[in-house]
C-alpha cells in the first residue's frame, strides 16, 4: 500500500513539474512574440537584456537570500577562463533565439530549434572526431526531413528569422558540447549556471544593444501609447524568464531522462498549438506535418541514445555519448531545452 502511495506521489510529482515547466516556457515564448509583434518593441537585445537582468538579480536572491540552492565557489581564474567563454556562447544563443522570434511565427522557429540534435552530433563528429553509432544517424532522418518540409512550406518564411533560428541551433550545440570540457569538474545545476552566467551576458550585450538599438528604444518610449503597461509586460517576460530556469531545475530532478526528452518534444507542440491560437497565424497541412515528423524524429532520436545508452560497450569501444543515468548527471551544464529560456 505504502509502495502505491509513493508511486502515486511520484507520477503526481512528475506531472506538477512538466506542466509547470510547460507553462513556463510557453508563456515566455508568447510574451516575447507579442512583445515584437503586439507591442512593436521590435528590439530583440534589449529585450534579452532584460531577461539576463532579470535573471541574474533571480539567481542572487535564490542562492544569497533564499538559499534555496547551495552556492557552487568558482576561483576567480576559472571565472574567466571557463565561465566567461560560456557565458558569450550562452549570450549568442539567447539573442538569436529571440531574433529570430522578431521575424518568424512561433510554430516556425520552434520547429527549427528541434534541429539543435542534429547540429550537435555533426558538430561532435566533424570537430571532436566522437563516434556515433549508425543508428543514431538514421533517427536524425526525419528530423531533417520534418525541416526542410516545414521550411518550404512556411508561409510567413524570413531569410533571416530562418538564419537566425538555424545559428542558434549551432550555439546550442557549441554550448553543450564546450561544456563538457570548460566546465569539466563543475556540477552546476540551473540556478548556479545563471548565478554566474547572466551578469556576464549582460555585461557583453549592454554595448551593443545600447549602440543599435538605444535610439530606437528612445523614440519607442516617446511615441507609443500606455508605456507603463508595456513596460510591466517587458520586465515580466524577464521574471518569467528566471522562473522557467528554476522550473528545468525542478523538472530534472521529478522525472526521468526518457521523460524529459519526450515532455521536452511535446512541450514544443503545446508552444506551436498556444501560438496559434494567440497570433492566428496560417499553418499549412503539410507544414503542420512537416513539425509533426521532426518532432516524432526527436522524440525517436532520443530513444535510440538511451536504448544505446544500455548496452555495454567492448572494452577500448569508443562509445555514442550515453543518455544521463542518475541525478547527479542530470543536472545540467547549460541546459539543451533552455534555447527559449532566459
Amino acid at each position: 500500500m505504502e509502495e502505491g502511495k509513493l508511486f502515486q506521489w511520484s507520477v503526481f510529482r512528475s506531472l506538477l513539474a512538466i506542466l509547470q515547466w510547460w507553462g513556463f516556457n510557453v508563456t515566455v515564448i508568447i510574451m516575447n512574440k507579442w512583445i515584437f509583434q503586439k507591442l512593436d518593441f521590435k528590439f530583440p537585445l534589449s529585450v534579452s537584456c532584460v531577461h539576463f537582468i532579470c535573471s541574474a538579480i533571480g539567481a542572487y536572491i535564490a542562492i544569497k537570500i533564499l538559499k534555496i540552492k547551495p552556492l557552487i565557489v568558482v576561483e576567480s581564474e576559472d571565472l574567466w577562463r571557463r565561465i566567461f567563454p560560456m557565458s558569450f556562447v550562452f549570450c549568442i544563443n539567447i539573442v538569436l533565439g529571440n531574433v529570430s522570434l522578431r521575424y518568424i511565427p512561433v510554430s516556425f522557429m520552434q520547429t527549427i530549434k528541434s534541429f539543435t540534435p542534429a547540429t550537435t552530433v555533426v558538430l561532435q563528429w566533424l570537430i571532436w572526431r566522437k563516434f556515433f553509432d549508425w543508428r543514431i544517424w538514421s533517427s536524425l532522418v526525419p528530423v531533417v526531413g520534418g525541416i526542410l518540409l516545414t521550411s518550404v512550406t512556411e508561409l510567413s518564411f524570413n531569410v533571416f528569422g530562418f538564419c537566425a533560428a538555424l545559428f542558434g541551433c549551432l550555439a546550442t550545440s557549441t554550448k553543450t558540447i564546450l561544456a563538457e570540457s570548460l566546465l569539466h569538474g563543475f556540477k552546476f545545476d540551473s540556478i548556479n549556471t545563471v548565478y554566474y552566467m547572466a551578469p556576464f551576458a549582460t555585461m557583453i550585450l549592454a554595448v551593443p544593444a545600447l549602440l543599435l538599438e538605444g535610439a530606437g528604444v528612445v523614440d519607442w518610449f516617446q511615441t507609443h501609447d500606455n508605456i507603463i503597461s508595456a513596460l510591466i509586460i517587458i520586465i515580466s517576460s524577464g521574471v518569467l524568464a528566471f522562473c522557467l530556469n528554476f522550473s528545468i531545475f525542478y523538472v530534472i530532478h521529478s522525472t526521468t531522462a526518457v521523460t524529459f526528452n519526450v515532455a521536452g518534444n511535446l512541450k514544443v507542440a503545446v508552444a506551436v498549438l498556444v501560438s496559434w491560437l494567440v497570433f492566428k497565424n496560417p499553418i499549412p497541412a503539410m507544414n503542420a506535418l512537416g513539425c509533426g515528423i521532426t518532432l516524432i524524429g526527436c522524440t525517436f532520436y532520443g530513444y535510440v541514445r538511451h536504448k544505446l545508452s544500455q548496452i555495454p560497450a567492448p572494452p577500448g569501444t569508443p562509445r555514442t555519448p550515453r543518455t544521463p543515468r542518475s541525478r547527479m548527471e542530470m543536472s545540467p551544464l547549460v541546459n539543451d531545452k533552455l534555447d527559449d529560456k532566459v
